[in-house]
């Protein structure tokens, strides 16, 4: 013998005004860890882009100063390098190391290039993957000049090359839990366009702590 349904209880066993709501709710998780993922893939992507044209910036500028080259031309540089990495916090959490790679004129079989002077922005916990000041000045260490394997970049006899090296821990939009820590890296040499002198000059006597000098 059935027993008569209730009438609330048939009315709810027949709804379905709630369905796209559960539906709904099944799906937020997935839509919003989509779109968080897609977020910070697109905050990467540009983080690389102006890593890349920082590089390129730096270099570039430090090729064109004409004449010689002096601690307050440097300073500049850094200042627009400063500008140009605006929104990624880059004082705290990168570094630029922006050398003077030149010949370093020493006979055979010590022919090779050298680190004249290095220079730094920056007080992320780095160090030049590429060598420091002096570093193949009297050897053929630097035989092959710098930059990775394979892409080494040299200078020819009376000139140098600006090379850059930027150096930045990724401080990811949403969390560290998509792409886990990164550091990421770039590289960039332009060749100088008219100076002839490349020594390190400081006209304005400015003190060690007013220099970029690193550290």
């Amino acid at each position: 013998m059935r027993m008569p349904s209730h009438p609330l209880l048939r009315r709810l066993r027949q709804d379905q005004s709630g369905l796209a709501l559960i539906e709904f709710a099944y799906s937020l998780p997935v839509l919003l860890a989509l779109t968080l993922g897609g977020l910070e893939v697109a905050n990467l992507a540009i983080t690389h882009m102006k890593l890349s044209q920082l590089a390129m910036l730096v270099a570039d500028n430090a090729s064109r100063v004409r004449a010689s080259i002096d601690e307050a031309d440097i300073n500049e540089i850094f200042s627009g390098a400063a500008l140009s990495a605006n929104g990624l916090n880059f004082a705290a959490n990168g570094k630029i190391f922006l050398s003077d790679l030149e010949p370093n004129r020493q006979d055979a079989p010590n022919t090779g290039q050298y680190i004249r002077w290095q220079r730094c922005y920056g007080s992320g916990s780095f160090t030049s993957t590429y060598g420091t000041t002096s570093n193949g000045a009297s050897d053929a260490s630097m035989v092959d000049g710098m930059g990775p394997t394979n892409r080494k970049i040299s200078a020819g006899n009376g000139t140098a090359v600006m090379f850059v090296e930027v150096a930045y821990k990724y401080q990811p939009l949403i969390s560290n839990s998509i792409f886990g820590e990164k550091t990421i890296r770039y590289t960039s040499a332009f060749n100088v366009r008219e100076r002839t002198d490349q020594a390190m000059k400081n006209a304005g006597n400015l003190s060690t702590s007013q220099t970029a000098t690193c550290s």
